[in-house]
């Protein structure tokens, strides 16, 4: 059974797609399942911004492909592991659990990937270079989170 991870923002057009594109290129793929989602509805069924594909691209990583959809109650059900970009989609997000097994699925990025500071920051209002920046901690958080958690046969921090 094929473990699967969500990562999630705000309008799933920035952080997230970087984010899904990054964990995946460093996954096996029958292993794994990867998707990315945004809290709000914005820009269900546009592709991620210019920028984001412009950036995944230097590092070749494709993700013009993807396509925004909004989070739902069904994704606690459908993934295992469901990371935030910032605190305030985690809170969106834990709005909708039903139980204490939905929220034990929840985590921050930054804080999982084993970086001092807890949020990415939306890179969207600014210019390249904070696409540059987002990508390069959003890339470090997930070597982090594939060494400590997803690696591990029990899934759980050593």
């Amino acid at each position: 059974m094929a473990t699967r991870i969500l990562m999630v923002c705000l309008g799933n057009i920035c952080r997230s797609p970087l984010a899904e594109g990054i964990f995946a290129s460093k996954l096996a793929g029958e292993d794994y399942v990867v998707d990315s989602a945004g809290t709000a509805g914005y820009h269900v069924g546009n592709p991620p911004d210019p920028r984001s594909i412009e950036v995944a691209a230097q590092y070749g990583i494709d993700i013009s492909r993807q396509r925004c959809r909004r989070f739902s109650v069904s994704d606690f059900d459908n993934f295992d592991y469901i990371f935030a970009m910032d605190l305030e989609n985690q809170a969106n997000i834990l709005s909708l659990a039903r139980n204490e097994r939905d929220r034990a699925k929840v985590s921050l990025l930054l804080e999982a990937g084993g970086k001092g500071r807890r949020e990415v920051p939306d890179p969207y209002y600014g210019g390249a270079d904070g696409f540059e920046q987002v990508y390069r901690m959003i890339d470090t958080a997930c070597d982090y989170i594939l060494a400590e958690y997803i690696g591990k046969p029990d899934g759980k921090k050593s």
